[in-house]
């Protein structure tokens, strides 16, 4: 089958950090670390996997990330080349292993792509797994499969940017009949908006920021209203239909920023805070706000997010920052900054009172609170489109592009 595979290699990896400042096309164009090719139909690793044929499957910044080659290798050691790319899904049940209990043939389904202890056929959880913190999992290059941290990062199990690939019993969730294909999709980018905000949950009293408008800082905020925060929530967005998606979602301000720091005035009108001007560098913000959610992860991004914090205010770092040059750390000590990370999801997220797994929670609050966030799908493409979708991923602003997506037919 044709499939979007990753492979790093020095030499191809090298000629794409080279090529690829020319022209971003080189990336897609099969002479770097990504390439459309042919690959085997993806095997069973045990009788309790199930085969997953793909309807949807999402392209994530993430994924671009290593599509362009600006990834940390820091997790290099963690995933196991080539991989088929792609974590964002959902499909129906293609085929079911002998020892898959109360799954059929045709369960429409998405899969949590994390590849934590029970899906590596580990019995003895690790001490993380056992509590349900499967994001802390620490034997992702151990048990029955190789090394990869999640679908779409491991070599055994594929990725939905092809039109199969298996999954453990203990990673799929089935998608009720009220939920459509686009938003059933959208439920992995929304737990990473449930499990971010659930962790780091501000006082209705606060003043949000959330920089970044694209699909995860969206998602945080649709997840901070699902979950009924009444904070004072203001948004940055880069381009004006982001901007609408914010106030669609339930934004109390939104406004309009880039690479630098254009919008504070914005911040300071809002919040009471006073700029000053040090010698050289962005202004040091007297005041801010409660709370900042980046959910950029760039340089700029994370910078602007501790300058704009009130003095012991907190940061969450939800997008991935990679690898950060010559940022000025200082405002974590002079404004005494509680700093958070919020990665992927878990088992074992408290709302009203229940335990849950952010999978469950989402699937409830899209099937029973109305939550759809499927419109943020605005492209879909065939899978031997990979050209256009990727130039589109590349060009969101002229597109109005949100989410992209790879289809594929029933």
């Amino acid at each position: 089958m044709k499939a979007i595979q990753f492979n790093l290699t020095i030499p191809r990896y090298i000629l794409g950090l080279g090529l690829g400042k020319l022209s971003s096309d080189i990336y897609w164009s099969g002479l770097t670390c990504t390439q459309y090719t042919d690959i085997p139909d993806p095997q069973l690793p045990g009788e309790d996997w199930v085969l997953v044929k793909t309807h949807l499957g999402g392209i994530c910044g993430t994924d671009m990330s290593a599509v362009k080659l600006t990834a940390s290798t820091y997790s290099s050691p963690l995933v196991t080349f080539p991989f088929v790319l792609g974590h964002e899904n959902i499909g129906r049940i293609e085929k079911i292993g002998s020892e898959v209990k109360n799954w059929e043939v045709g369960d429409r389904v998405v899969v949590e792509p994390a590849l934590w202890c029970k899906p590596r056929g580990i019995k003895q959880l690790c001490p993380y797994c056992a509590k349900g913190e499967i994001n802390h999992c620490i034997n992702i290059t151990k048990g029955t499969l190789s090394p990869g941290i999640s679908t779409g990062l491991c070599h055994d199990t594929g990725g939905s940017w092809a039109p199969y690939f298996v999954a453990h019993e203990d990673q799929l969730y089935k998608v009720p009949e009220n939920i459509s294909d686009e938003n059933g999709m959208m439920i992995e980018p929304f737990v990473i908006g449930l499990h971010t905000t659930l962790k780091n949950f501000p006082d209705d009293s606060e003043q949000v920021l959330i920089i970044g408008a694209g699909t995860i800082g969206l998602c945080v905020l649709t997840a901070l209203r699902a979950l009924g925060s009444e904070a004072e929530l203001i948004v940055v967005a880069r381009y004006p239909f982001q901007a609408e998606a914010a106030k669609t979602l339930g934004a109390n301000h939104v406004i309009r920023g880039s690479q630098d720091s254009s919008y504070y005035e914005g911040i300071v009108e809002l919040t009471g805070a006073n700029l000053k001007n040090p010698i050289m560098g962005k202004p040091l913000v007297m005041g801010g706000v409660d709370r900042v959610y980046d959910c950029v992860g760039s340089n700029s991004s994370l910078d602007d997010a501790m300058r704009l914090t009130r003095n012991g205010g907190q940061v969450i770092f939800v997008g991935e920052p990679g690898i950060v040059k010559n940022l000025d750390w200082t405002p974590i000590f002079t404004q005494d900054l509680a700093v958070n990370a919020a990665y992927l999801y878990d088992h074992n997220e408290e709302f009203k009172g229940q335990i849950w797994k952010t999978f469950d929670l989402a699937l409830h609050l899209m099937a029973n609170e109305g939550v759809d966030i499927g419109w943020m799908v605005t492209h879909k493409f065939a899978l031997n489109e990979y050209k256009q979708a990727f130039s589109v991923s590349d060009h969101k602003k002229q597109k109005e592009a949100i989410k992209i997506a790879f289809e594929f037919p029933y």
